[in-house]
């Protein structure tokens, strides 16, 4: 399977499915039939939640398998509408082992409001989830700009806010997946407090730089960093001490 988690079956994999479903309902991200999760099987087939489901009370009973034109291969339920979503985050993002899509509350708040969570203001997030919390535009699904944006958006970020709509994570595993999306959350709680202090304080863009570098890469940095080094390899590379700026910055936090 080309789930990236620990080594389990399809089965396996539907519990662990179930159990971020049930997970991101008790968080309080989702009402109603809100959410989605996906778990990419092969490259033809992704397991998914269904349509017209709350996410509190999805069993392995409720969950589908489609091909690549949303038939149903396995299951009795009907794939839900935002699938558009999910397939162009793993076009975007080949390494990754599925996808969340949640409407956190406070975060989804930023998003309808049209207020980005950038520039970074906290050292954590940055080392966690990059530089970058995109926030990109809306378009209704099926519309072909909205594949455009999503596959732009996480070519530089594992984590989008989607305008007038909320949040979309990727992952190796669920567990990833779902600590981005709870992250995200945190972080704009943090940034509604800010705002009404007077407004949060970005960090120095060369203490981001060096606090993204301790951090795991993505494969989408990777290659980027890639590009980069092949086109500019003559040019020497300036000399940063992350470790120090990064201690430096945490200092300053306490």
């Amino acid at each position: 399977m080309l789930y990236k988690g620990k080594t389990m079956n399809e089965e396996q994999l539907r519990r662990e499915m179930v159990n971020y479903s049930h997970k991101i309902y008790r968080s309080g991200w989702v009402a109603n039939h809100d959410g989605n999760l996906t778990a990419r099987l092969d490259d033809s087939r992704l397991l998914c939640t269904p349509t017209a489901q709350s996410k509190g009370d999805v069993g392995l009973e409720h969950l589908i398998i489609v091909d690549d034109n949303n038939k149903v291969l396995a299951g009795t339920r009907r794939p839900f509408s935002e699938l558009q979503l999910h397939r162009a985050a793993y076009r975007a993002r080949p390494e990754i082992g599925c996808v969340i899509h949640a409407h956190p509350p406070t975060a989804s708040g930023f998003a309808v409001a049209g207020i980005s969570l950038d520039p970074p203001f906290m050292a954590e997030p940055v080392v966690s989830l990059g530089k970058t919390i995109p926030l990109v535009s809306f378009f209704p699904p099926k519309d072909p700009r909205l594949d455009s944006v999503i596959e732009e958006g996480f070519g530089k970020a594992d984590v989008l806010m989607l305008a007038n709509h909320g949040v979309l994570t990727v992952g190796a595993t669920f567990e990833q997946a779902f600590l981005r999306m709870e992250l995200v959350e945190h972080l704009a709680k943090i940034a509604l407090v800010a705002r009404q202090l007077g407004g949060p304080i970005p960090l120095d863009a060369s203490v981001v730089d060096a606090l993204a570098k301790k951090g795991r890469p993505s494969s989408a940095a990777k290659g980027r960093e890639n590009l980069q080094r092949n086109v500019s390899s003559s040019a020497p590379e300036p000399s940063v001490d992350a470790n120090k700026i990064v201690a430096q910055a945490l200092q300053k936090l306490r």
